[in-house]
C-alpha cells in the first residue's frame, strides 16, 4: 500500500425526507442561488416545486439554468458562469444526475476564474477557488455527489475530458432514494454499469497489500449484482433504490482508492467514443470494459482470477488460472447484458470509420492507464474488438 492522505469535505445527507435539509444548508452560503438542472424531469416528478418552495422559505433569490445535457457541454458551462458573474451568485444548487452535477462543478470553478474553465480540463491551469456547490441527486451512477471529479464535452472540438480539483467537491449533497424512482429503465441500467466500472477501475491496480480495499470493491460489486436484476423489474422499490444509491456514492468518494492508484484507462477510452458519437457513458463502458479486461488479462492474471471466483462465483476446479480469469470476464459481460446493457459498439450503429479519430482523442495526453500503460495500438485494438 502506498502512503496517502484522505480528504473529503462533502456533507452527505442521505435518506427519505432529507430534502428539508435545504432549509438549514442553503442559508450558510448566502441568498443568491443559481439552480442548475437538466431536461425537465424534475418538474414532471414534482421535485422542482419542492426545491423552489424550500428555497422561498429561506428567502433565496433564485436564478435558473435549465437544459443541462446528458454529456454536459462547455457551452452550457459558459452560460452558467455568465449567470453567476452577472447575478453575483452565492451558491450553486445542482438538482439532477451526474451530468448536472458535473456541469455545476465546472460552473463553480469557472465563476472564480478570469479565463475559460476549459483550461482546467486541458491541464493548462489549476483551479484556485470556486463558488460553493450544493446538490440534490436524482440518479445513482457517477458518485459526483461526493467527489471532486467532473467530465465536460467541448462540442466544437469533439473532446470529452475529465478534470477535478480540491475546490470542486460539493459542500453538501442530499440523497433521497425516492428521488430516483423516476429514472427510466435504461438510465437505471447505465447507472449501475457506471458504478460497477468505477469499482473495477480501483480493483485493477498494481499496489501491494490492499486486502481491505479489494474486499470493499468485491462487496460493492456483489451488492450491485444482487440488487440490479430485481431493481430493473421493480423501479420504485425503496430498499433497492436505497442500496444502489449508496453503492454509487461509495464507488467513487475516495474510500476505495486509499493507498492505491486505480487504472482509469477504460473511462478515457469511452470518453473518446462518446465525444464523437454522444452515446450514454454507461452504455459505452458496458461495451468497452470487458474488452479492456481481455486485452490486459496477462498483466496480473491472479487479480482477474480473484474477481472471477470472489464476485462471479466461477468454479476453479480443473481450469488454468487464465481460463478462470477469462470465464469471469465473460460473466461480467453477460451480467451487464442480462440487465439490458449493450455489448457491441454496433448496438449504437458505430462502425470502424472513426476508430483512428477516437484513438487520437484518447491519446491526447499521451499513454495512459496505471494497471497497464496503453499505447495507441492498444486503444485501436480494444476499439476493434468492441465493434
Amino acid at each position: 500500500m502506498r502512503s496517502f492522505q484522505f480528504y473529503n469535505p462533502t456533507r452527505l445527507i442521505f435518506g427519505k425526507g432529507q430534502l428539508e435539509a435545504l432549509k438549514t444548508e442553503v442559508p450558510k452560503y448566502g441568498k443568491r442561488v443559481l439552480l442548475v438542472y437538466g431536461g425537465g424531469s424534475i418538474k414532471r416528478s414534482g421535485l422542482y416545486d419542492q426545491v423552489i418552495g424550500l428555497l422561498k422559505e429561506v428567502g433565496a433569490e433564485v436564478t435558473e439554468l435549465a437544459g443541462v445535457e446528458p454529456n454536459p457541454r462547455l457551452s452550457t458551462v459558459h452560460k452558467g458562469v455568465d449567470l453567476c458573474k452577472t447575478n453575483n451568485i452565492d451558491l450553486i444548487l445542482a438538482v439532477g444526475g451526474g451530468s448536472v452535477l458535473d456541469c455545476a462543478k465546472a460552473i463553480a470553478v469557472g465563476a472564480k476564474y478570469d479565463g475559460d474553465m476549459w483550461d482546467f480540463a486541458q491541464r493548462k491551469a489549476v483551479a484556485q477557488d470556486a463558488l460553493p456547490l450544493g446538490t440534490v441527486l436524482t440518479m445513482a451512477a457517477t458518485g459526483s455527489e461526493m467527489n471532486s471529479g467532473s467530465v465536460i464535452t467541448n462540442q466544437d472540438t469533439q473532446e470529452k475530458l475529465g478534470w477535478g480539483s480540491a475546490y470542486s467537491f460539493p459542500a453538501f449533497s442530499i440523497l433521497d432514494p425516492v428521488n430516483t424512482y423516476t429514472v427510466p429503465l435504461d438510465q437505471t441500467v447505465y447507472g449501475m454499469v457506471d458504478m460497477m466500472s468505477h469499482v473495477l477501475e480501483h480493483y485493477f491496480h498494481l499496489d501491494a497489500n490492499t486486502p481491505v480495499q479489494l474486499g470493499f470493491c468485491e462487496t460493492i460489486l456483489r451488492t450491485v449484482m444482487d440488487a440490479a436484476p430485481r431493481l430493473v423489474e421493480d423501479l420504485e422499490n425503496y430498499e433497492l433504490r436505497e442500496t444502489i444509491l449508496y453503492c454509487g456514492t461509495m464507488a467513487l468518494n475516495g474510500v476505495l482508492n486509499m493507498g492505491l492508484a486505480g487504472d482509469w484507462a477504460t473511462h478515457n477510452i469511452e470518453h473518446a467514443v462518446s465525444a464523437v458519437y454522444d452515446i450514454p457513458h454507461g452504455g459505452g463502458l458496458a461495451i468497452l470494459f470487458p474488452h479492456w479486461m481481455k486485452h490486459n488479462v496477462d498483466v496480473n492474471v491472479d487479480r482477474f482470477k480473484r474477481l472471477a471466483i470472489n464476485v462471479f462465483e466461477v468454479n476453479p476446479e480443473g481450469k488454468s488460472d487464465k481460463q478462470i480469469a477469462e470465464e469471469g470476464i465473460d460473466a461480467l459481460s453477460k451480467f451487464w447484458t442480462s440487465i439490458g446493457a449493450p455489448n457491441r459498439l454496433a448496438d449504437y450503429d458505430i462502425d470502424d470509420s472513426q476508430i483512428e479519430v477516437m484513438a487520437d482523442k484518447a491519446m491526447l495526453f499521451g499513454p495512459f492507464g496505471n494497471f497497464k500503460k496503453l499505447q495507441r495500438e492498444d486503444v485501436v485494438s480494444i476499439y476493434k474488438a468492441s465493434l
